[in-house]
């Protein structure tokens, strides 16, 4: 069985790291090999967060190269642009439609892009965008927007929801499952 890739992107806070030990967490107990490595940014001062999740019978890196990645999933449009390349031919990009300006448009130094998910479109990238953070912000909290974009990722692989459910349980503290539970309902039912 040949492995298969996932990156996993965002900014500092968002919840990257979260949601793939969870994801992790859902592999190893389904029987496979799962390396997991985390790349981080200024990822304090809202930078660049890259997790990478590969699994399959037998994995020896979890480093994900350009044009490996069978999945990325994006917490936001622009760090989906920025890993796109990633991308295997035929993978697929889920991506929260969220902006989040980085500090050169912040500044006024630079312009947030308004046509990139057009553009990776354009280049025959197979999007799934989505507003993530209106249903986090419905469970409870935009911090949940990690757990909608878990569940929007676990109908792509097919992986059962009561296993992800099982891990929300016991690996979120007790007064923050509900409000994840709700969060990955909406994004595997939506």
């Amino acid at each position: 069985m040949k492995s298969t890739n996932i990156m996993i992107v965002g900014v500092g806070g968002q919840g990257t790291l979260l949601a793939s030990k969870l994801l992790g967490k859902i592999l190893i107990g389904l029987g496979y090999d799962v390396k997991v490595s985390e790349l981080h940014g200024m990822s304090q001062r809202g930078g660049s967060v890259t997790t990478y999740v590969k699994y399959g019978e037998k994995v020896y890196s979890p480093v994900i190269e350009s044009g490996e990645a069978d999945y990325i999933v994006s917490f936001e449009k622009l760090e989906a642009a920025r890993w796109a390349h990633c991308l295997k031919t035929g993978g697929k990009l889920i991506t929260n439609t969220q902006e989040i300006s980085p500090m050169p448009v912040t500044s006024g130094a630079a312009e947030y892009p308004t046509d990139i998910l057009d553009t990776l479109s354009a280049r025959g990238v197979d999007v799934d965008a989505f507003d993530a953070l209106t249903p986090a912000l419905e469970a409870g909290s935009q911090k949940a927007v990690n757990i909608v974009l878990m569940g929007r990722l676990a109908r792509h692989l097919g992986i059962d929801d009561a296993l992800w459910l099982d891990a929300i349980k016991t690996s979120v503290a007790p007064k923050f499952v509900e409000m994840n539970l709700k969060a990955f309902e909406a994004g595997y039912n939506g």
